[in-house]
């Protein structure tokens, strides 16, 4: 039988989602948490693969159970076998087509930057920071020139595996909450650092260094060298994946985002998935 789960994991506690010889990584955690459930080895497929420090308030992970259990027991079962900072939210049983990472149409990823002076203790590798002071409006209206289908060259990390660097972007909102900027995007899928190397550009041109035609010209010149430096991994979180309709998933459609810091800033609603 062919499980889904959705993952909930604060990044800063492992070295990324997939798995690596040091077993350090989110897959890791919880590949061992299924094995103690299952009696024998679950390999496990995710939406969406997450960097170091990279966070996940909705990843959805799929595996096929070599034995029956319970549905509670790859949800609390697993959960007591886990690190207390990761947790599957809830597992549901899909038709064996289903696929974590294929069958998805829309990623959705939040990122928070707080701007003030002096860096946040409490936040520690919960949010970005920004020391200076950054002008929202044009960060807002720098981020429409990425929406649409584009190559995302300029905005890839050098050892980005993708076979193409066109992604279509379906939103992209910049928005202030108080001391924080919040940075929302949902594309079909994103290229290795594409979010971050997208938050480090419109940060240039936040603080004035450059100017808000600089999102298209970089778009353009797809050329990585010119664009701003990779922005830090604290602050982003994989907030939502979108799936059709017939796989009836918990709360799809519904974008789950980051609770715990409060922030009074709505999530986009997602697009209608008919047209994909």
């Amino acid at each position: 039988m062919r499980i889904v789960l959705n993952v909930e994991y604060a990044g800063e506690s492992f070295e990324g989602w997939q798995t690596q010889p040091h077993g350090r990584t989110v897959q890791d955690s919880l590949e061992n948490a299924l094995r103690c459930i299952a009696d024998t080895p679950v390999p496990t497929v995710c939406a969406g693969r997450t960097d170091t420090g990279v966070h996940a308030t909705a990843q959805v992970v799929h595996f096929d159970a070599p034995v029956e259990r319970p549905i509670s027991a790859w949800v609390r079962g697993v959960n007591s076998h886990l690190p207390e900072a990761v947790s599957v939210r809830w597992a549901q049983p899909v038709a064996d087509d289903f696929h974590a990472r294929f069958s998805a149409t829309a990623r959705h990823y939040r990122y928070i930057l707080f701007n003030g002076p002096v860096r946040p203790a409490l936040l520690h590798a919960r949010a970005g920071w920004f020391h200076r002071p950054l002008d929202a409006q044009r960060m807002a209206e720098a981020a429409t020139a990425i929406l649409g289908e584009h190559d995302f060259s300029a905005f890839r990390a050098a050892g980005c595996q993708a076979h193409s660097p066109v992604r279509r972007m379906r939103h992209a909102r910049v928005a202030r909450s108080g001391d924080f900027v919040v940075f929302d995007f949902c594309a079909d899928a994103f290229l290795h650092h594409m979010i971050r190397n997208l938050v480090g550009a419109l940060v240039y041109i936040g603080k004035g260094a450059q100017p808000v035609s600089w999102m298209a010209e970089l778009l353009a010149g797809r050329d990585r060298t010119r664009a701003a430096p990779t922005f830090s991994a604290a602050g982003l979180y994989l907030c939502g994946v979108e799936y059709p309709d017939q796989w009836s998933l918990p709360g799809q459609g519904r974008i789950i985002c980051t609770p715990q810091l409060a922030l009074p800033v709505s999530c986009p609603e997602p697009e209608s998935r008919s047209a994909d």
